[in-house]
């Protein structure tokens, strides 16, 4: 089969490579689609994964082709979304279900081969089955939309709040999707350029709701918009000191932080800062990754239920689609950011 092989940090190239092997309880996906994340240019080009050769791609949708030994034959042929991490069982985390925070995972596309393939072994348990009103595409962007839906579950906006979103990637924008399909009356949006700004307007973002952090100082333009006292809830979805510092000066008192974004480097926190938090007694709360139980409460379900229904268009930000043997300027792009791009997917002929 093809797929793009990382070898080595920046040694990464399509190639021909034997079908995976299916371990007991597992099937053999055919991947249709695959987006490229945030965290693959990294990844790639900086600072590497933990075992080579990897083939990375953690968001990708797809049709069950095979059926390894102890899994379901009912699974055969079905349309299927995948859940890229891949539970221990056995820690706390685990027994409490709460899998997205397990001290022993795998993780399909960092940690065992994902989806920049044409297939791909997945346990059973990590599939859930797709509404044929649901594209591949929109299918692939179900991980990155459970990501937004769990970090919007752990902010716990009510619709009367007001909730600021500071940074508009793929995540930041979802996130955005979510609050406005979910009600929120007064969403702010902080961004960085034209694009962010196009997508904020699609999703439900007024043109006075929005920021351009290049073009002014985002926490003025909170504080001015909120009459002085800052957002109820604010969503750091960028991952910089700077960035955590601007959602401490830009929350009200009493307020919660949502901690969203990757740390892009250490994190430290300058004294005054940690005085606002202390003196404002704001919460500060992390969010990871997503739930997935299998359960319509968990976060997949939430994200899927309101595809099918027609309630929110995640397809709106795709601005790139590139077969796999073309998908290397989709990770130039991301890479290089030469140019606006929202989010970047791979199709399978």
């Amino acid at each position: 089969m093809k797929a793009m092989v990382l070898h080595h940090i920046n040694d990464f190239s399509l190639e021909t490579v034997p079908e995976p092997v299916l371990e007991s309880g597992e099937v053999l996906v055919a991947v249709k689609a695959v987006g490229i994340c945030g965290s693959d240019i990294p990844r790639v080009y900086d600072t590497g994964t933990y075992s080579y050769p990897l083939i990375p791609g953690h968001e990708f949708s797809g049709v069950v082709t095979r059926i390894g030994e102890g899994a379901d034959e009912t699974w055969q042929k079905r349309r299927v979304g995948v859940f890229p991490l891949i539970p221990c069982k056995n820690c706390l985390p685990c027994a409490r279900r709460q899998y997205e925070m397990c001290r022993n995972y795998s993780y399909l596309g960092s940690r065992r081969d994902g989806g920049f393939a044409e297939y791909v072994a997945v346990p059973q348990e990590n599939l859930i089955e797709l509404p044929d009103k649901v594209s591949y595409e929109e299918a692939a962007m179900l991980e990155p939309m459970a990501v937004a839906v769990h970090a919007m579950k752990r902010g716990n906006p009510s619709v009367t709040d007001t909730v600021a979103v500071c940074g508009l990637g793929t995540i930041g924008l979802l996130l955005c999707m979510f609050l406005k399909e979910a009600g929120v009356k007064r969403v702010l949006a902080i961004g960085n350029n034209s694009r962010q700004r196009q997508f904020a307007r699609q999703f439900g973002i007024p043109e006075d709701a929005y920021c351009d952090s290049h073009a002014e100082k985002a926490e003025e333009w909170l504080l001015e918009k909120t009459g002085g006292l800052g957002a109820d809830i604010f969503f750091e979805c960028v991952g910089k000191k700077e960035t955590v510092a601007q959602a401490v000066d830009g929350t009200a008192p009493g307020g919660r932080i949502c901690l969203v974004g990757n740390p892009a480097s250490d994190m430290g926190l300058e004294k005054a800062v940690y005085w606002k938090i202390l003196r404002n007694q704001l919460t500060l709360t992390g969010t990871w990754n997503s739930s997935f139980t299998g359960e319509a409460a968990d976060d997949w379900h939430y994200a899927l239920e309101r595809l099918a229904a027609g309630r929110i268009a995640p397809e709106k930000i795709i601005t790139h689609k590139f077969s796999l043997e073309e998908i290397s300027k989709g990770f130039h792009i991301m890479r290089d950011k030469r140019e606006e791009y929202g989010k970047i997917i791979a199709f399978m002929s």
